[in-house]
């Protein structure tokens, strides 16, 4: 590694029992698990909380009040960023981190387009869950499924 001029950066360099501890490597977090109907255990995947954390706020920022595209361009955009991010984290268990980023889409794409035409209130009614993901084009997550929208 010397030769390439490659160095490991000590703080960051740890041993790790992955039957004991989890730990987070490649925006993944691995370790033991549970299922969780049975309580058996077994040494899976998942995506880490900071990514998929990281992926919530590139989604806010996406749809944050300034930007003033139209909304086909817009749902373009959060599309290509959904589906590259589930293209990645599409292994391990994947319900709990997909059911976040979905709800987070639909909260974040409802309130984008509840002040962008002025819906008083929530917006719940005008651009319902089924409206987001279906008629406006928004990419819902979901495993072992075709990504395009519905």
């Amino acid at each position: 590694m010397m030769k390439l001029g490659l160095t490991l950066n000590e703080t960051k360099t740890s041993v790790k029992d992955a039957r004991a501890e989890s730990f987070d490597f490649l925006g993944y977090t691995l370790g033991p698990r549970r299922f969780p109907k049975t309580g058996g255990r077994y040494l899976g995947a998942a995506p880490s909380k900071k990514s998929v954390q990281r992926v919530k706020t590139k989604i806010g920022d996406l749809l944050s009040p300034g930007e003033k595209g139209a909304w086909p361009k817009v749902a373009q955009r959060l599309n290509h960023l959904l589906g590259g991010w589930s293209g990645y984290f599409s292994h391990g268990s994947v319900a709990a981190p997909y059911r976040a980023v979905n709800r987070h889409v639909e909260d974040r794409v409802r309130n984008f387009l509840r002040r962008r035409h002025k819906t008083p209130g929530r917006g719940t009614r005008r651009f319902s869950r089924d409206k987001v993901f279906g008629e406006l084009g928004a990419m819902r997550l979901q495993r072992g499924r075709d990504l395009s929208p519905t």
